[in-house]
């Protein structure tokens, strides 16, 4: 098994960047999700609510993120100085995140035809994924609630089977916004990892990942008119846990060291969770 791509998100919820190589560290890749998209009063917004933000793609500097929506409309914010905050929700987490400044604030609502605000994760900003799971003080971004998320290709292509036998189509592994990809010849093996090596760096599989609306949309437009995997995982995914209830595809994943990974890297399996993970059994016809 060996990595087939990778990814960044430097905008929560806006596209991807596809990397040939990437360092990690605590937080799982370097400026991963270390901007997000919140309402006036600071609670998080995503395509969840908001698909237009499937439309905006991002360039991330140093200080600086250049965003651009439709192709043709573009602006460049300035990473703020960490004294203009506020805090912000994410989920069950509150996060005290430095704010840009009021054009960047004032363009991105005009785009997205809201009152929004960009607000960022900087050296000052605190966070820690679940402890339940992770384990106590591992750092997240504003990531959902885990470092890094990863899929494997094997898993995907028997979830398109699913779909092509039910007459429903395909999707793309941009659907589930994924950091690490793993090419693997059989599906659903990593519900029996529950460690991976890559370039000697050990992974820990902390969690499935329940999937929601987001993976309904494309991810370049934002729009619900296009194949659906949500059937498919509700025939052959439905978590039969409930510390996680719904439809699972791919693991959320804790970095316990620190190093540089790259596509085509080798994946070993270090340690076993012989049980899997338990799932429902619906009717697949």
């Amino acid at each position: 098994m060996r990595i087939a791509d990778l990814f960044i998100y430097p905008l929560k919820s806006a596209r991807g960047i596809a990397l040939p190589s990437s360092e990690i560290d605590a937080f799982g890749l370097p400026g991963d999700r270390r901007a997000m998209i919140t309402d006036r009063d600071g609670h998080f917004i995503t395509q969840r609510e908001l698909p237009e933000l499937a439309r905006i793609a991002v360039q991330a500097g140093p200080s600086q993120l250049h965003l651009t929506i439709g192709g043709d409309k573009q602006m460049i914010a300035q990473i703020p100085m960490a004294a203009r905050r506020m805090d912000v929700s994410i989920w069950k987490s509150i996060v005290n995140a430095a704010v840009a400044d009021d054009v960047a604030n004032n363009q991105l609502s005009t785009w997205l035809g809201r009152d929004v605000k960009l607000v960022f994760f900087d050296e000052d900003a605190r966070r820690s994924a679940s402890a339940e799971w992770a384990g106590q003080g591992t750092p997240v971004t504003f990531a959902d609630g885990y470092q890094i998320l990863m899929t494997t290709t094997g898993s995907l292509r028997a979830l398109n089977a699913d779909l092509e036998r039910h007459g429903e189509g395909g999707v793309g592994m941009e659907r589930f916004r994924p950091n690490i990809v793993i090419d693997t010849d059989e599906a659903w093996q990593e519900d029996r990892w529950a460690a991976i090596e890559i370039g000697g760096i050990r992974f820990d599989l902390v969690k499935p990942c329940a999937r929601c609306i987001m993976t309904t949309q494309d991810q370049s437009t934002g729009s619900r008119d296009v194949a659906n995997p949500m059937p498919a995982m509700g025939r052959i995914r439905m978590s039969a846990d409930r510390r996680v209830p719904g439809p699972l595809f791919g693991w959320n994943v804790t970095p316990r060291g620190i190093g540089r990974i790259a596509v085509g890297d080798p994946v070993k399996v270090i340690e076993e969770r012989p049980e899997g993970w338990a799932f429902k059994i619906r009717n697949r016809d």
